[in-house]
């Protein structure tokens, strides 16, 4: 596939959207026919102008700015709240591009929702990227309604590559996946936190103790990321026979630490499916 993006419509350049974006127009990969984005508010879409090859629209001075924006555009990217996706989808669905790719970036949408709006013959594809897209070291989910084809998942597929890794998944692991991508980096943070605690109890100063604790997390992962190690492998490494690090570590997994997590992904999961039913 030649290395560069046909033209693009990021409906909701809010967070998210905007982070894709941000990585599409910063990997420097050229977008034949440009980029548009639209927000509803001048404020907002201010902050996406002056990138390179991007028009920014704000919709409370232009109205037809969607239907604008999509009547040109080879991907549609959809990153309204999931509330007002179906609303957006019947506005759009007569101006669309026979060849057009439609990509959910609403959390909760089911590939059904977009087929029931924009026809079972339009292609879909439901993404689920996670906030480290915003610095370019994202994971997103990808997975694929019945009328795209092998082609046009490659092609979404380079888009989320400029701001992470992706994986293809089939729908009924796309809660799944949020419970481990989505949710993990909540799930880091809080370990960071209460290891902060921990130096802190030992009596450095919030300064020093946030110092050691990020910085140990971020050259760790640095580490596992360079040396193509396993992580158990690592872990031997830093764990001498008998020493400190044994000790700590024996208490770790004395608290159960794989049946935590597996709990707390199950949990996550348990209310993916609550907010799809409608709970």
């Amino acid at each position: 596939m030649a290395d560069y993006l046909p033209p693009l419509a990021f409906l909701g350049a809010g967070s998210m959207g905007g982070a894709i974006l941000r990585g599409v127009v910063a990997s420097g990969i050229p977008v034949e026919g440009g980029i548009t984005a639209t927000n509803r508010t001048p404020e907002k879409a201010a902050e996406l102008d002056g990138l390179d090859g991007v028009t920014s629209v704000a919709l409370s001075a232009n109205l037809d700015g969607n239907v604008e924006a999509v009547a040109d555009a080879r991907i549609v990217l959809v990153g309204v709240k999931p509330a007002m996706v179906p609303d957006l989808l019947r506005e759009i669905a007569p101006h669309l591009a026979d060849d057009a790719i439609v990509v959910s970036l609403a959390a909760g949408v089911t590939l059904q929702t977009f087929a029931d709006n924009l026809g079972p013959d339009t292609r879909v594809i439901r993404s689920m990227p996670n906030t480290p897209a915003t610095v370019g070291e994202g994971v997103t989910g990808l997975a694929a309604g019945d009328a795209a084809s092998a082609d046009d998942v490659a092609l979404v597929r380079r888009l989320f590559e400029t701001v992470g890794a992706v994986i293809e998944v089939p729908e009924s692991k796309i809660d799944a996946l949020s419970t481990i991508s989505g949710s993990g980096p909540a799930y880091v943070y809080l370990l960071i936190e209460e290891f902060t605690r921990a130096a802190i109890g030992m009596g450095f100063d919030e300064h020093d103790a946030r110092l050691m604790v990020e910085q140990t997390f971020i050259g760790a992962t640095a580490l596992l990321d360079a040396s193509g190690e396993e992580p158990a492998e690592l872990r031997r490494r830093v764990t001498s026979p008998k020493g400190t690090t044994e000790r700590a570590v024996a208490v770790l997994q004395g608290a159960h630490l794989d049946r935590t997590f597996a709990e707390a992904a199950d949990a996550a999961l348990a209310r993916a499916r609550e907010l799809a039913a409608g709970a």
